[in-house]
């Protein structure tokens, strides 16, 4: 750290270490981000967190924590190369300007333009975080046009191979992440550190007791095809069919990525009965009220929060054998693993909880334990502060 002229008659002072964060939405920051900002400010480092855009509450929660927050211009639907040489131009400015640290960068083009921009300004050290590979990287469905896809992999690709070589860590949340990238972007194994997602403030979500009464399968995601919405909508109809007392509630959002679903594609489910859809909510009562979380996500998830949240109340999870769902469940233990895309699958785990609801307390005692094991966010952020050059302990 820097040191500043002391005042008269005063022992020299150190600057305060200056990091930031960098991500392509403020939602995001106030998704996943804010135990590590606090930890940071709790440690005496100067945070600005940097966005797009802020409305006035998401910029009031970061800045409550003693954080800054500053707007940088991101085009995010948009390949026009104009456009992200703006970007570029305006973050080395905004990274020469406060001459950070350390920089913290997650979301895909936040970790390319961000890494890029603070190797050209000299930040000294520099972290890209990979929550998941998305949509260009998925699989893709049936049926579906594979153009648009098979651009963005490749223009993605072309930008990792440019980009991570200068951070001087990759963060990664699953191994199948780390192979893939490691393959890509011909990088050593060292260059990346895996970590088990973002972890959760497990203060903050409790052990719950078993909801039994009535059994109730919740599915928390945004509405995209590849978290498999559809799939969840198909097995809740044939159950249903069979139990028409169960309940299926679909919380999440409507999402403009190509994979979006619309308000017309949930519109028969929602018609018949089939699920609840209250739309982006508090998800806290509603887990609450949920006997098993289900995600039958085949999207290339880092590791899911939402199934970190229902583990860590106390919840059994249905999900898929995927990257990073998988790390989610041990079979059998405190939940099933279904091949992605298979409803006849997933509806029979379904009714292996409705016909053996005894599952559903011991298996949420295990997903707590794993919550505990491989989730929390302490144990998570005790990893990046090193990486970041912040004093760990």
């Amino acid at each position: 750290m820097a040191e500043e002229d002391a005042a008269e008659g005063g022992a020299p002072r150190k600057e305060a270490f200056k990091v930031a964060l960098i991500s392509n939405a403020a939602y995001s920051v106030i998704n996943f981000c804010l135990p590590l900002i606090a930890e940071l400010v709790h440690r005496g480092c100067t945070v600005d967190v940097l966005a797009p855009t802020w409305s006035q509450q998401e910029r009031q929660k970061v800045e409550s924590l003693g954080a800054q927050c500053l707007c940088y211009p991101l085009e995010r639907k948009s390949l026009n190369p104009l456009g992200h040489l703006r970007t570029f131009l305006k973050l080395v400015g905004i990274f020469r300007t406060n001459r950070y640290d350390a920089l913290l960068s997650y979301t895909a083009q936040a970790n390319v333009w961000g890494t890029l921009a603070a190797a050209w300004a000299g930040v000294p050290r520099r972290v890209a975080m990979v929550t998941g590979l998305g949509y260009a990287f998925t699989a893709d469905p049936e049926g579906r046009s594979p153009l648009k896809r098979r651009v963005l992999s490749w223009v993605l690709t072309q930008l990792y191979r440019l980009a991570f070589p200068l951070a001087h860590r990759v963060v990664v949340q699953n191994p199948d992440d780390l192979c893939l990238l490691q393959k890509i972007c011909g990088l050593p194994a060292e260059k990346f550190q895996l970590i088990p997602g973002t972890g959760v403030a497990l203060d903050e979500w409790p052990m719950q007791p078993a909801h039994l009464q009535p059994l109730t399968f919740t599915m928390v995601a945004r509405l995209l095809r590849e978290k498999g919405v559809m799939e969840f909508l198909a097995a809740a109809r044939q159950v249903k069919g069979e139990y028409p007392l169960i309940r299926f509630c679909l919380l999440g959002s409507l999402d403009d990525n190509p994979g979006g679903l619309s308000t017309a594609d949930l519109q028969p489910w929602l018609e018949d009965g089939t699920v609840e859809w209250p739309g982006a909510v508090d998800v806290k009562p509603w887990l609450a009220q949920t006997s098993v979380f289900v995600l039958p996500s085949y999207y290339r998830e880092g590791v899911p929060r939402s199934t970190q949240e229902a583990m860590a109340i106390g919840r059994p999870v249905i999900t898929t054998d995927a990257p990073g769902c998988r790390e989610t469940v041990i079979d059998g233990v405190n939940g099933f693993l279904v091949p992605p895309r298979d409803v006849a699958a997933l509806a029979n785990a379904i009714r292996r909880f409705i016909e053996q609801p005894e599952l559903i307390p011991s298996m949420g005692r295990a997903s707590r334990r794993l919550a505990e094991e491989r989730f929390d966010v302490g144990r998570v952020n005790g990893v990046l502060l090193p990486l970041l050059g912040v004093e760990n302990g």
